[in-house]
């Protein structure tokens, strides 16, 4: 088959691959209908998230067609279409039965974090869904059939992105009436805005600094965008335009955000985990006593975190891997009602073959591209 394989720093082929298989008996073989590129497998290709070997195959946004399954396999079956939850998670651990499907602590040999989808061998060595086929474990527990009238394209995000801006717009408890700061304008960034709207919020500042993300931004209902190459200080600005200061942060940027020259040195040499620029950000626009959430990807450790900036405002930090699958079936009810629609941020249908040139659109931010998705 052909897949989108990691090859080394910036660096994707479309290669030909042996298929996937059945090696367990609660596995199923999916052919990909669909499928996503993310801005989370950018942290892959830019060397920031280790033990990602050569030849992996990435994508954790994916859906498709059950061609296969084991013989222990009972919630779906062969020819039902199907989406993929990005975490491994096998259903009966302490964390599954608590709805931390993210941090399952059966489906990573690798080691105690949660298992993804294409995310390394640090994240438990899946091969991912940016392929025409993807073998797909613990099949009764993730994998949730969909409504055959709606498109690939209204339900494709419940892999990932409709999940994960949601959940961080809910763990951070945003209420009719709220100020709500979203820092990043890419695809979770752009949810997490519909989201907050949705729930009420009386104020949206989205902050980025890519103009075309932010008109985007600008086009939802009476979001304010800022630039933050335009202030010295976008939280201190914030803090004074919101007179105290944000009710609710959300960073959807992680450690991908721009860096300083001090930061770029020491993630080079190991001592740094990536950009906190975010996070600086989040730590001056939050009011005393709000809440900042983290559902952007952060790496190791950081030096010089704004704890104190924190501890003495009284802020509720909240962060993590989005527990997806608590999430798959309310949204999915959004959708087929017509509550809730994501398909706005689309910006490019490609089909698998250009997979390189999708991830070059995508990581270097030509094309006005903010949301790729691929067709096998």
């Amino acid at each position: 088959m052909k897949a989108l394989c990691f090859e080394g720093i910036r660096n994707v082929q479309v290669k030909t691959v042996k298929d996937p298989t059945i090696e367990k008996n609660d596995d199923i073989v999916v052919r990909v209908t669909s499928t996503a590129i993310c801005g989370s497998d950018l942290h892959l290709i830019h060397g920031l998230v280790p033990n990602m070997p050569k030849g992996f195959i990435l994508g954790h946004e994916t859906m498709g067609i059950v061609e296969e399954a084991g013989s222990e396999v009972h919630k779906v079956k062969k020819g039902d279409r199907v989406i993929v939850p990005f975490p491994v998670s096998c259903g009966h651990c302490w964390y599954c039965e608590h709805d931390l499907w993210s941090q399952c602590d059966n489906s990573n040999p690798h080691g105690e974090v949660g298992a993804i989808l294409g995310y390394s061998n640090t994240y438990g060595g899946y091969d991912g869904g940016q392929a025409q086929y993807i073998r797909v474990p613990y099949a009764n527990v993730g994998p949730t059939k969909v409504p055959e009238e709606l498109t690939d394209e209204q339900v494709l995000f419940l892999t990932d992105i409709l999940p994960t801006s949601y959940w961080g717009v809910d763990i951070g408890g945003v209420k009719p009436g709220d100020t709500v700061v979203i820092l990043g304008c890419g695809p979770v960034g752009l949810l997490a805005i519909k989201w907050a709207i949705f729930r009420g919020a009386k104020r949206v500042i989205a902050v980025d600094c890519v103009d075309y993300r932010l008109n985007h931004a600008q086009k939802y209902n009476g979001v304010e965008i800022i630039n933050f190459e335009k202030h010295d200080n976008t939280g201190e600005y914030i803090k004074e335009i919101t007179s105290g200061g944000a009710d609710v942060v959300v960073d959807c940027v992680g450690m991908d955000g721009k860096m300083s020259g001090i930061e770029k040195v020491e993630t080079v040499l190991k001592l740094q985990g990536g950009s906190k620029s975010a996070i600086e950000i989040a730590s001056q626009a939050v009011r005393k006593g709000g809440t900042v959430v983290l559902v952007g990807v952060y790496g190791s450790k950081y030096n010089l975190f704004p704890l104190g900036d924190f501890f003495s405002r009284n802020i509720t930090l909240k962060m993590g891997q989005c527990p997806a699958h608590a999430y798959v079936e309310p949204i999915l009810d959004l959708i087929k009602t017509g509550k809730f629609d994501a398909r706005d941020i689309i910006t490019h249908v490609l089909p698998l073959d250009q997979g390189e040139h999708a991830y070059k659109i995508f990581d270097g931010k030509q094309d006005n591209c903010i949301k790729v998705v691929l067709k096998p």
